[in-house]
């Protein structure tokens, strides 16, 4: 288990599993955002880094940080709205996926782009997993 997983299971250790969720979200949201704006005020050099075209970087760097601030919006609810939880779930997945799949049939990563690209999406998918497990914790309102 990575050491973000580690961390976000102790942090978010409570008795009420709505708390748990915002706290996950939250982290996605920290985590998703701080990418975000590397890629949008450092495509270039990371672009060189990564081995992945400055433009495509700045285009994920806009994506992913107003993804990020929607995903901070639902974790400032006091309930997020499962429908948006479900979706925030989803889309972590099809990132997950979908990084490893342009992976093996587009990019051309340079050796940092072989190792950051499943690292990433192995912590989005670890968000996806630890958000949809809170959801289910959560009991359904009425």
């Amino acid at each position: 288990m990575s050491q973000v997983l580690r961390v976000s299971l102790r942090t978010a250790r409570t008795a009420q599993p709505q708390t748990a969720l915002r706290r996950f979200l939250a982290l996605d949201a920290v985590v998703t955002g701080a990418n975000g704006l590397a890629y949008l005020t450092a495509s270039g050099p990371l672009g060189e880094l990564l081995g992945i075209d400055a433009a495509l970087l700045l285009e994920l760097g806009v994506f992913l940080t107003a993804y990020a601030a929607g995903v901070a919006w639902l974790a400032s609810r006091p309930q997020p709205p499962a429908l948006g939880v479900k979706l925030v779930v989803d889309l972590n997945v099809l990132w997950a996926v979908l990084s490893v799949v342009a992976l093996f049939t587009w990019l051309e990563p340079t050796t940092a782009g072989l190792l950051w690209t499943p690292m990433q999406a192995a912590t989005v998918a670890g968000f996806a997993v630890l958000q949809w497990t809170a959801l289910r914790a959560v009991p359904a309102t009425r």
